[in-house]
């Protein structure tokens, strides 16, 4: 994503890691619809918070507020005790579709923002989510799992301390999904950052976050710690089995 005139300085940020966020008595309306309402949240620096719910629950609305691409009606969304009015620079997102520039190579897609150094910062970060070699391809000979760690590499080639992934995986295969989950869980674990997964996928969440909360009808329906050993062995743990339904009894 390009940086924003109107975002905060990058030289008020510090680097490294995540940084916490905090959503205070949080409402947001569409004119009579409230999506969320009276909403509290806390979300420690580095932690991997997954949001469950079904569809007009609130999900992306929460994710847009604390990206800063909405405003609350009321309340305080914070980022390191920051008020969010405005793209937060050390936020990146990451959707279902990968958005890639098709008339530009995959280390153009990467290094889009142009920076310092930026083919380097780009081969590096494609090592990092298994494209080495790839750098000079095209994005139409890319597989759906492929372009989507194009994508991953092009949020994450700026450090970011606040990665926000908006169903990311919900258009790729059973196995390429397993192998993003891995590829997304080891890189979180080597750098850090908070992140904020908005999922319909219960076993997605269970396999990826440290913390789950559902959300219905713009409220908090359920929220749950995630005490399972990492790497994670997807379906191969009774104990997630379990937390699996006590989430989807929630939805």
């Amino acid at each position: 994503m390009s940086a924003l005139a109107n975002t905060v300085p990058r030289e008020d940020l510090q680097t490294g890691g995540g940084l916490p966020i905090s959503l205070s008595r949080v409402e947001k309306s569409f004119g009579k619809l409230t999506v969320l309402g009276n909403f509290n949240l806390d979300i420690p620096a580095g932690q991997f918070l997954a949001v469950v719910g079904r569809s007009g629950g609130g999900k992306s609305t929460l994710m847009r507020l604390v990206a800063g691409l909405d405003a609350p009606s009321s309340g305080r969304v914070t980022i390191e005790g920051r008020k969010v009015d405005r793209l937060h620079p050390s936020v990146r997102l990451l959707f279902q579709e990968a958005r890639l520039v098709p008339w530009q190579r995959v280390i153009e897609n990467v290094g889009i923002a142009r920076g310092p150094n930026w083919q380097e910062t780009a081969r590096r970060t494609l090592v990092d989510v298994g494209l080495e070699g790839r750098e000079n391809d095209w994005p139409s000979v890319l597989s759906g799992g492929q372009r989507q760690r194009v994508a991953l590499a092009r949020a994450l080639v700026s450090e970011p301390q606040i990665l926000l992934l908006d169903e990311p995986f919900g258009a790729l295969d059973a196995l390429t999904r397993i192998e993003m989950h891995r590829l997304l869980e080891r890189i979180w674990s080597n750098r850090g950052f908070t992140t904020v997964l908005i999922t319909h996928d219960v076993a997605e969440a269970v396999a990826l976050a440290d913390r789950v909360i559902v959300l219905r009808e713009g409220a908090i329906a359920l929220d749950i710690a995630i005490d399972l050993d990492r790497p994670r062995q997807e379906l191969a743990d009774p104990r997630a089995v379990d937390l699996q339904r006590r989430i989807l009894d929630a939805v």
